[in-house]
Formats: C-alpha cells, sequence, structure tokens
C-alpha cells in the first residue's frame, strides 16, 4: 500500500508539470473519443510486447516534454532544419522507442477520432500506460492538453536537470517549474527505470577530485560495479541500468538505494546527502504514507 501510494504521487506530480492555466478534466474526449484510453492502451502494450525499452523512454521523453515548454508534445516535432526542440543535445539521447509508441498510438487514435486527440494528451496517457506495465499503480489522466506550436532547440539548453547537479541547482530548476522540494524528490524517483550511458557519470568513478578519483558518497562495492561495467575509454555506446537492484519495475527502490550509496548521478546521491532533502528521502524508502496524505486528499 505505502509502495503504490509513493509511485501515484510521483505520477500525479508529473503529470501537473506545465499545466499551465488550461483546465484538464477526465472526461475530455468523452464525446469526441470515448475510447481513445483503451486505443493508447493497446498501442503501448503491442510496443511493450516488442521490446521493455518501451517503458523507460516513453517516461523519459514525457518528462523532457514537460519541462522544456510544458506537457505540448513539442519534443515530438522534427525538423527539416534540426533546429527543433526535439534536435537540442539534451533531446538526443532519448530513445527512439519512446517516439515510437507516441507515434502508433497517435495512429490508432486517428484511425478512430481523426483530428481529435492531441499527441500531448496521447503522451501523457502512454506515460500512465507505461508506469502500469512496469508494475506501478494505475490512475486516471486527466485530459484537455494542446500541442506545442513553439518548437526551437534553442529553448532545451538550461532547462533540463543535469546528472552533476547540486542540490541548489536542482531546487532553483524545480521550483521555476512550480515544484516544491517533496516534490522533486518524488519526480527524481523516476530513475528506478531505464538506463543511462557511462560518460553521464564516469566523473565520479575517475575524476571526482584532486583527492579522491572515486566520488566518496558512492557505495564501494557499487562504484567497483560501475567501473567493471563502464572502464576508462568505454564505447560511448555502452549503458548500464540506473536502478542496479530493480531495474525493470517501478516501485521505491530508487530512494533505498540512495540511502545506500548507490544513486547513479550526483544529482541523486546530493538528495540523500544533503541535510535538507534527507529525510525525505528516508521516508520515501521506509514509508511514504505520511508525505503523501500531506500532499493529496486521500480518503
Amino acid at each position: 500500500m505505502e509502495r503504490g501510494c509513493m509511485l501515484l504521487l510521483m505520477m500525479v506530480l508529473i503529470m501537473d508539470i506545465g499545466r499551465g492555466e488550461g483546465q484538464l478534466v477526465e472526461d475530455f474526449y468523452s464525446l469526441t473519443c470515448p475510447n481513445v484510453e483503451a486505443l493508447v492502451k493497446k498501442a503501448v502494450s503491442s510496443k511493450f510486447n516488442q521490446t521493455f525499452t518501451t517503458i523507460p523512454a516513453t517516461l523519459r521523453l514525457f518528462f523532457h516534454d514537460c519541462f522544456v515548454t510544458g506537457c505540448d508534445a513539442s519534443t515530438m516535432v522534427s525538423s527539416p532544419n534540426g533546429d527543433a526542440e526535439k534536435d537540442a543535445p539534451d533531446n538526443l539521447s532519448l530513445a527512439g522507442d519512446g517516439f515510437d509508441t507516441v507515434v502508433k498510438a497517435k495512429q490508432k487514435v486517428e484511425g478512430a477520432c481523426p483530428g481529435v486527440v492531441s499527441c500531448a494528451d496521447i503522451l501523457a496517457i502512454a506515460a500512465r500506460d507505461v508506469v502500469v506495465l512496469a508494475g506501478g499503480p494505475s490512475f486516471n489522466v486527466e485530459l484537455g492538453r494542446r500541442d506545442g506550436l513553439v518548437l526551437k532547440a534553442s529553448l532545451v539548453k538550461g532547462n533540463l536537470p543535469e546528472p552533476g547537479f547540486n542540490f541548489s541547482q536542482l531546487h532553483a530548476m524545480f521550483a521555476r517549474n512550480n515544484l516544491c522540494q517533496i516534490e522533486m524528490i518524488a519526480l527524481s524517483g523516476a530513475h528506478t527505470l531505464g538506463f543511462s550511458h557511462c560518460s553521464r557519470f564516469a566523473n565520479r568513478l575517475y575524476s571526482f577530485s584532486s583527492s579522491s578519483p572515486v566520488d566518496p558518497s558512492l557505495n564501494q562495492d557499487y562504484a567497483k560495479q560501475l567501473m567493471d561495467g563502464c572502464p576508462r575509454n568505454v564505447d560511448p555506446g555502452i549503458a548500464i541500468n540506473m536502478d542496479p537492484v530493480t531495474p525493470q519495475t517501478f516501485d521505491n527502490v530508487y530512494f533505498q538505494n540512495l540511502v545506500n550509496g548507490k544513486g547513479l548521478f550526483t544529482s541523486d546521491e546530493v538528495l540523500f546527502t544533503d541535510p535538507a532533502s534527507q529525510p525525505t528521502v528516508k521516508d520515501f524508502a521506509n514509508s511514504s504514507r505520511a508525505i503523501l496524505m500531506e500532499l493529496l486528499p486521500l480518503p
């Protein structure tokens, strides 16, 4: 029960990023496309049956989309000039399976309800559906988003969290998106799924500081595991799981990993090492229901 509540909190919060002033409602398409969620679910499930990468790729795509210009599917659009949001350096690592998932879902929906449902809403529904497929809870998705009209790669730089961020940098960036500290910590838990290329954290293993090549906040056994998977001069295409314990399950083990010094990025582990956020991480790792009840009107 407690683990499910924590995960529900995380997804409810991510659905709020970039909501703006528009009013979203669950039954937005009740008259114009009543089967939209079933259609998206079928497409997402079909894609998942082809590859597990569907799950982390779709979830990460949603986050990147929401954090830049709001949840408007602007990250989905390509430009012949290579200057769209999708083309920004920070988005080049987005896995193609995420884009393919949304495209196939859009095709299904268009076949039944042409010109009605926004790509932004399809992406939001798909993000919920992949969480469920990974063992997380289901929840209702509020709909009514409009697709973005501004698609500039220049808007991305400086608007996505970096793996080397310290606590203050993380806090400032999430605050710009009207997210408080507890919400920031909860959303970071999406790193319970997915993988990262070695170059994104190699500095923690080989060049952290002049006095300590290895980041001292890393669990020693975990550091050795990372070195085995990411030796010096490793092939840049090599990637490892972000959660070394349950990499294919949407759970709260991410927070338990932080407590044990097994956060992959500096921006992960700092949530535990910083005194301002450590109590919340411990609560999320052990029992999150009390925090959840502060934020959501549960019975």
